[in-house]
């Protein structure tokens, strides 16, 4: 049977046609999402670990793709914050010209506070990752959401824990000083704790406020010395966090208890490996996984494969990551305000924090809660509260 010239070529024709889809079509087009923190500057291990944690998140996520948008990655455009809220705000600026559906980040209180007001201005939804200070979520920005809890609620946990654990204890405990690095986070842990712990019956002694970054304590140690409080209690980034505990140590002070609320070092595993001795018997309320959930040690485990540190910023941002990967799920779009929307509506329960299902009211998370741990025999353990208890507290450490 003859078959034209004509014809092959109309064949051809089809079958290219019918392979489209499945050739250069069949990809769908990637999701843009912006991931920013601070990796240079002083607060860079943090952001550094923030950022390992979203890069972990989004390799799990696009394994499978977003399924409703028929398979589409994640494209992630990394930013730097350096540290400082204008170069986040900056940053900002770039991933909504870049079209970036929407970002994660940006760690430091003060940075989130920048970068979720310009968000703002592109309609931008802004998952906050770790930054605690609440007026993030309290100017009534449709674009922020924040899955963990803020530090109204954590000092309000750890002022509640502490004054049971100082009542069973027999009240061994009355004097407290506080010590807070300068910003934003630390400024509003403080004034919060000063106005809550007379409530429980503590004598706030001093409030010590200190530079970001400190690298010299030993004038507040000397001060702390004449003052003799009971507990010690800071607020602060992990490399002040460390060198105020080491400098204790050094100038041999040794209070009832160290309870760090926020504690940038306390539920460390750095700061256990590099300073056992100084970080032994530390309580701190703060952000934390949950302990009894397999994946929590299938995660740490993929993180020290890598060298590096499970700490609270890799969880947390891995985490809002994953729940932003469930908004845009459910969105089935890459629109930014069809993403506003479904994050407003989330119950994502997908996770290895210890919150229950997902309730946004104002950008707040209403499930999120802080644990409390302890470095009890080289290890962090939680101790509050019971639903999570791997250890009974010791307090007070000292008589």
């Amino acid at each position: 049977m003859t078959i034209s010239r004509r014809r092959v070529l109309q064949h051809s024709a089809a079958a290219a046609a019918l392979a489209v889809p499945f050739a250069g079509g069949a990809q769908p087009k990637p999701v843009k999402v912006g991931i920013l923190h601070p990796v240079t500057g002083a607060l860079a291990f943090s952001g550094q670990q923030c950022r390992e944690g979203a890069l972990l998140a989004i390799e799990d996520i696009n394994r499978t793709g977003i399924r409703s948008l028929g398979g589409a990655k994640l494209d992630v455009l990394l930013g730097d914050a350096q540290s400082a809220p204008q170069a986040g705000a900056a940053e900002i600026e770039k991933m909504a010209e870049a079209g970036c559906s929407a970002v994660v980040g940006a760690f430091a209180s003060a940075i989130c506070l920048a970068t979720t007001q310009a968000a703002a201005k592109h309609g931008l939804p802004h998952v906050v990752d770790v930054g605690v200070a609440d007026q993030i979520v309290e100017r009534g920005l449709k674009n922020t959401f924040r899955f963990g809890p803020g530090y109204r609620t954590c000092a309000q946990v750890a002022v509640n824990n502490l004054g049971v654990l100082n009542t069973v204890a027999g009240k061994p405990a009355r004097s407290v000083m506080i010590i807070h690095e300068e910003s934003l986070f630390g400024t509003g842990t403080a004034n919060l704790l000063k106005d809550k712990l007379p409530t429980f019956g503590f004598e706030v002694a001093e409030v010590i406020k200190h530079a970001n970054p400190t690298r010299d304590f030993n004038n507040i140690v000397l001060r702390m010395k004449s003052i003799n409080p009971d507990i010690v209690v800071p607020a602060n980034y992990y490399n002040e966090y460390a060198l105020l505990v080491r400098t204790m140590q050094q100038q041999k002070v040794l209070p009832k208890a160290i309870y760090s609320v926020l504690g940038g070092a306390a539920s460390s595993y750095r700061f256990l490996k590099e300073f056992p001795d100084a970080a032994n018997g530390i309580i701190d309320c703060n952000h934390w996984f949950n302990p009894k959930d397999p994946r929590s040690a299938a995660l740490r485990k993929r993180v020290e494969a890598k060298g590096l540190f499970f700490t609270y910023e890799v969880f947390m941002t891995y985490t809002a990551v994953r729940l932003l990967a469930d908004a845009i799920e459910r969105a089935k779009s890459t629109d930014r305000a069809t993403i506003t929307a479904a994050l407003e509506s989330s119950s994502f329960a997908d996770h290895l924090m210890p919150y229950g299902p997902t309730r946004f009211v104002n950008g707040q998370n209403q499930g999120a809660q802080p644990l409390m741990t302890q470095v009890i025999k080289g290890d962090i353990r939680v101790i509050v509260p019971r639903d999570y208890r791997e250890a009974e507290p010791i307090f007070p450490l000292r008589a």
